[in-house]
């Protein structure tokens, strides 16, 4: 079966390094199913769920916004966020959104605004992701 490689990058470190059988990513206008030989795309992605189908199974990862990189050979994602869904800390991620709620009624700069912003996406993501999971 063809293949290709699926690799995901944040400013921390390179998340997901992989040979798969097909990826589903949020793109900004709605959800791409990504197989082998697909023509050569450089588009945004959303915050969201990313599915890669290695060895029959499925994995599941949340990202965040950025870009994504598909030739008929490789899906390369740069992303703020990502992270496999069996290494989401729920409780941590409920805290994070908390947190980000109670920010946003204070009195902020707009640099803040869009910080606290950011932090609230990942952990409602991380948060959708996790719990579609486990049901």
């Amino acid at each position: 079966m063809a293949t290709l490689k699926l690799e995901i990058v944040t400013p921390e470190a390179k998340i997901y390094s992989q040979e798969v059988e097909m990826v589903t990513l949020p793109g900004v206008d709605g959800e791409m199913g990504i197989y082998p030989m697909h023509i050569p795309l450089m588009t945004q992605v959303a915050a969201g769920e990313i599915t890669a189908r290695h060895g029959g199974k499925d994995h599941f990862l949340a990202i965040g916004d950025g870009f994504v990189e598909i030739t008929g050979e490789r899906v390369a994602i740069l992303t703020d966020m990502a992270i496999k869904a069996d290494d989401i800390d729920e409780a941590r991620a409920e805290e994070a959104r908390k947190r980000a709620e109670a920010r946003l009624q204070e009195k902020l700069t707009d640099e803040e605004q869009a910080t606290v912003q950011a932090a609230l996406v990942h952990s409602l993501t991380q948060l959708n992701v996790k719990r579609r999971r486990r049901s």
